[in-house]
């Protein structure tokens, strides 16, 4: 039986109710076999590079063990956010009924072109750090650094 693996997520959206998106994702996490999953409160942010006019963002993290790879993963969150209709190739300077993106895999580097975790830009995100700080604060990048160190950082 295959170890099972931290994995942190971060969620946003801004079109429909993200609220019920988010509830979507964490069904379909427990679903496909996560466990333990822990979702933060829901923080309301100003968008980040994007369009003019965009709405703000809700935004969340969520905790969990998973037990299969990290691509699996990947085609788990991609498959989650493309059920609550987003498109497949989507700008992500667009507003999005769902952005589902893995933030932390244990605290493993994995470099392949269609994924990059730790998230390339997790730690210059207060709307990524600040909701997983509430529920993993201790969790560490694979440099050492705490979700919390990384957090106070930006403040």
């Amino acid at each position: 039986m295959a170890d099972f693996h931290k994995i942190a997520l971060s969620l946003g959206g801004d079109l429909g109710d993200t609220q019920k998106w988010f509830d979507f994702a964490c069904r379909r996490l427990e679903e496909a076999g996560a466990t333990d999953i822990v979702r933060s409160s829901s923080y309301r942010t100003k968008p980040v590079n994007c369009e003019a006019g965009t709405p703000d963002f809700l935004n969340c993290a969520v905790t969990a063990l998973w037990q299969g790879a990290a691509r699996e993963l990947l085609e788990l969150t991609q498959r989650i956010e493309r059920e609550a209709g987003r498109p497949e190739t989507h700008s992500s300077r667009q507003a999005r009924t769902l952005d589902c993106d893995i933030v932390l895999f244990d605290e493993t580097t994995v470099d392949l072109p269609e994924l990059q975790i730790p998230h390339p830009r997790a730690k210059v995100r207060q709307f990524v750090l600040e909701p997983l700080a509430e529920i993993a604060p201790d969790w560490r990048f694979p440099d050492g650094e705490s979700v919390q160190e990384a957090l106070q950082k930006l403040l």
